[in-house]
């Protein structure tokens, strides 16, 4: 079993023998050295776990080694505990500032040493974990395509996300628009914050409200404890709201109130919690027609649509398909195991000619289902288990685009550049544009443009 390896640096000849002697003992790898020049070649040449790293050190000190180990990406991510035998308050708060999971002060008890390094090695496990998870957590939240309607897609994000403006996202089940929030929240001020989610279609109405605002303890049958709600969870963050066309009214008031006041009460109780929380919704619903019908308020849906984002369905971007279909399989091998697989050109046509009602989740699921049920490396056309009364009318590739289709087009691309040299601002581009900011609006809905106000 390969042990861990812990860097000790300390100018005092008897506190580095001491320490490296209870290490081994423990099971450790000690090193020790006794300047803070040695200490930094060292720790840059091995690949240490911790670092035991005095204060008072001849040459540079421990602090000015601290800081220079956290300012370079070390081998192995070493967590760093500080040692003083002069310790003080100022000196612990800036170890601290630098980076050191603890400060410890001489003399040092074996029992101490331990049960800090135990802690400061379960805090980098953790530490790694949570980075290795947002690592790959951004290689599987993607927007993968280079179609036309992705790319804007990608561009308005970027417009948008570093805004703390409140986003409503439309767009057909399956169409990606959960991915579409976490990438504007990725791109925003609050990335390293919570993202918090909730299903709205999924929780019961009864339920709905303790999800949201959380609960006291004896304020709803079998509430033994007080839980927070999701916007006290995402405090700080990003709460999306996903299919808040379900939501009912009685839950959209209470919505709407922290949306303009940022605080609410918990059920049961009658003290406000006050949050920072930025709001991403999102509906497969015509809004519009909900308030007709009475199902949705309208001053929830002007508070939530500050900045409207409309999603494409994939039968619109069949551009992307083969590079959708190559990413899942490739995923999806690598879970379960299996040799790469590649799909023909029959297959990839038979893809495209598809309608997708399900959109790039039914993409998913059926290569899923291809991994799991062929074991052939190559994949035609007869492997995919699609409908034939689901095939789109065929598209001549010939055809040319009509000069209505070329001059959107260049619209588009044109108010986008300006918008991005605006840095998103409606009204100055509204100025350069020498258009009047309703008519930009107007245009910009039609070409399905999502534009901002300054906060």
């Amino acid at each position: 079993m390969k042990r861990i390896r812990v860097l000790i640096v300390d100018d005092e000849p008897g506190i580095r023998q001491s320490l490296s002697g209870v290490l081994e003992d423990e099971g450790f790898e000690p090193h020790a050295v006794a300047t803070g020049e040695e200490a930094v070649a060292e720790a840059l040449a091995g690949t240490y776990e911790a670092i035991l790293l005095d204060v008072w050190l001849p040459g540079i000190d421990g602090l000015e080694v601290l800081n220079r180990l956290k300012s370079i990406a070390l081998p192995g991510s070493p967590a760093v505990i500080m040692i003083s035998g002069h310790g003080n308050i100022e000196t612990a708060v800036r170890a601290t500032k630098l980076g050191a999971f603890d400060f410890l002060e001489k003399p040092l008890t074996i029992e101490k040493v331990l049960l800090v390094l135990k802690n400061a090695l379960e805090q980098r496990r953790l530490n790694l974990e949570l980075r290795d998870l947002r690592d790959t957590s951004r290689g599987r939240l993607q927007i993968i395509g280079d179609s036309v309607p992705t790319k804007a897609l990608r561009q308005q994000i970027g417009l948008m996300a570093a805004t703390n403006g409140r986003v409503l996202i439309f767009g057909e089940s399956g169409t990606g628009k959960e991915l579409v929030a976490h990438a504007i929240h990725a791109g925003s001020a609050r990335a390293d914050r919570p993202f918090v989610e909730l299903n709205c279609a999924a929780i019961p109405e009864e339920l709905i409200e303790s999800e949201l605002f959380g609960h006291r303890r004896g304020s709803l049958a079998g509430a033994v404890e007080d839980k927070a709600g999701k916007f006290e969870k995402a405090d700080g963050g990003t709460l999306f709201l996903d299919e808040v066309g379900d939501m009912s009214l009685r839950t959209q008031a209470k919505v709407l109130r922290v949306l303009e006041e940022q605080r609410f009460e918990p059920v049961g109780s009658a003290e406000d919690v006050q949050v920072d929380v930025r709001v991403i919704a999102s509906t497969n619903k015509n809004l519009e027609e909900e308030i007709e019908r009475g199902n949705f308020r309208e001053d929830l849906f002007y508070r939530l649509n500050v900045i409207p984002f409309e999603v494409p369905p994939l039968r619109e971007r069949i551009e992307d398909i083969p590079q959708l279909a190559g990413h899942f399989l490739h995923e999806f091998t690598t879970a379960y195991g299996r040799k790469a697989k590649d799909l023909t050109p029959e297959a990839y046509r038979l893809l495209q000619e598809y309608s997708w009602p399900g959109n790039v989740r039914e993409l998913k699921n059926l290569m899923e289902r291809i991994v799991i049920m062929y074991p052939q490396v190559r994949i035609d056309a007869r492997h995919i288990p699609l409908p034939a009364s689901r095939r789109q009318p065929e598209r001549s590739p010939e055809r040319s685009p009509s000069l209505v289709e070329v001059r959107q087009a260049a619209e588009r691309d044109y108010i986008l550049k300006k918008l991005d040299e605006s840095g998103g601002n409606v009204s100055r581009t509204a100025e350069m544009l020498g258009l009047e900011r309703s008519n930009l609006y107007k245009k910009m809905r039609s070409l399905g443009i999502a534009g901002r106000e300054p906060a």
